[in-house]
């Protein structure tokens, strides 16, 4: 079981990537809908998976899901950030890996597609 931090905007996502991983037997353990919250959650919680979308709004200097990837490694370089990204948005992915990002998921997110990286990353 992976405790995991759920960070995104939408409040209907959170919902639905929470039903998700507690139905794979994960455990969420905060959610965050902007950035810096995330940064501020993990910091906190130190989850083994952080669920980060990509676009959302700035707060605090944080601007987007992948300046909180880089708040994230810079204060865990070995943290498990797994991107949630809309379709069109393959140079952001990109910019989000090059930062530390350890995987992708595209909207709308599949269970199966969640459950392969989350196996792939804790394993």
């Amino acid at each position: 079981m992976a405790t995991v931090l759920i960070v995104d905007d939408a409040k209907i996502m959170r919902l639905n990537v929470r039903k998700m991983v507690e139905e794979l037997g994960h455990e969420v353990v905060a959610e965050a809908e902007t950035g810096h919250k995330g940064i501020v959650a993990y910091k906190k919680e130190l989850p083994d998976i952080v669920t980060m979308d990509i676009t959302m709004p700035g707060e605090m200097g944080i601007v987007d899901g992948i300046d909180a990837v880089k708040g994230i490694i810079e204060f865990h370089p070995a943290a498990k950030i797994i991107m949630v990204t809309s379709h069109g948005e393959q140079d952001k992915v990109i910019k989000a890996i090059q930062a530390g990002a350890s995987n992708y998921l595209l909207k709308p997110i599949q269970i199966e597609k969640l459950e392969e990286i989350v196996n792939k990353i804790i394993s």
